[in-house]
This record gives structure tokens, sequence and C-alpha cells, in this order.
């Protein structure tokens, strides 16, 4: 049995080892051709992975409550095609004279933070007569707790007042 199988190892390790016969000049194929058919089918894959969440699916529309503005209002996330954990995000919340509103581009970044780019806009009676407030750029929101909330990091608004802005998943 032990001969056998030795047999065997050097048989294939010979069969392996030995050169080919090299194809006539009109039999190869082009080089660009096999290289341009890997690279379509590395694209593929790598497409494929780019389009799938690497953290949780935010898409759909989630609640957003403001420590100034009584009631809860409504945050929607769209998934952008072809992108891995970014969404097109936009919502209000309204009760009486106040009101927020929130237009932009989400990033997941990592399980506890997202960055947002865009406008928050927010008009508070006890905060500067009702003034707008405008806050625009990137900030982050950050969740301490697993996940299912997520709250703005740049707390301070134009009137020098601190404001918490949830969003509740």
């Amino acid at each position: 049995m032990k001969n056998l199988l030795t047999a065997l190892a050097v048989t294939a390790l010979v069969i392996s080892c030995s050169k080919k016969e090299a194809t006539s000049i009109s039999g190869k194929t082009d080089s660009t051709k096999i290289i341009d058919s890997i690279n379509a089918a590395r694209t593929k894959i790598n497409d494929s992975i780019k389009s799938k969440n690497r953290f949780k699916d935010f898409s759909g529309s989630h609640k957003i409550t403001h420590n100034s503005i009584k009631g809860s209002g409504t945050i929607s996330f769209e998934k952008i095609d072809g992108e891995r954990d970014h969404y097109n995000v936009s919502g209000q919340l309204k009760s009486g004279k106040n009101s927020l509103e929130i237009k932009g581009f989400m990033a997941v970044i990592s399980e506890k933070h997202m960055n947002f780019t865009g406008t928050i806009s927010q008009s508070i009676s006890e905060n500067g007569n009702g003034k707008p407030d405008l806050r625009k750029g990137t900030k982050t929101f950050m969740s301490k707790d697993g996940g299912k909330t997520y709250r703005l990091q740049d707390m301070v608004n134009g009137s020098g007042f601190v404001d918490y802005i949830d969003i509740h998943f």
C-alpha cells in the first residue's frame, strides 16, 4: 500500500512538472482579452461586496426628537444604490411655533457613529425668539445604547443653548 501511494505521488509530480507543448503563433490567445475578462470578473465581485452594508440597514422611516420641542417627528433614511452604508436623509419635527428640519446625507462609519453632511434648521421660540438657526456641514451622531438612539454631538446651537437632537431606531 505504501509503495502504491508513493508511485501515485511521483506520477502526479512528474505530470504536473512536465512541459506542455507550446502552441503555435496562430493558436495563441490574446493576453489583453484574458486580462480584460479577469478585470471584469474582479469588478463584478468588488461591486457586489461594495453594495452590501457592513453595518445594520437603517433604510426606512424613524423617529426624531428634540429636547425643546414636544412630541416627535419622522426622519427618512433612503439607501443610495451601489453605496455601502450611505443614505439620503430628510425629516422634520414641528410643535406649535417650534420646528426642526434635517436634510442631507448620512454615512454610517461604525457601530456607534454616523456622519451627517447637510443642513439642520431649527426655530425654537424660547431660544432667540424663534430666530432660525442653521447648522451646515458635517456633523456626527453617536450612539451610547447599542444603536437604538443616535444623538447629534454638535449640541450647542447658534443662541448658545444645548440641544439634544436624537434619532431613534
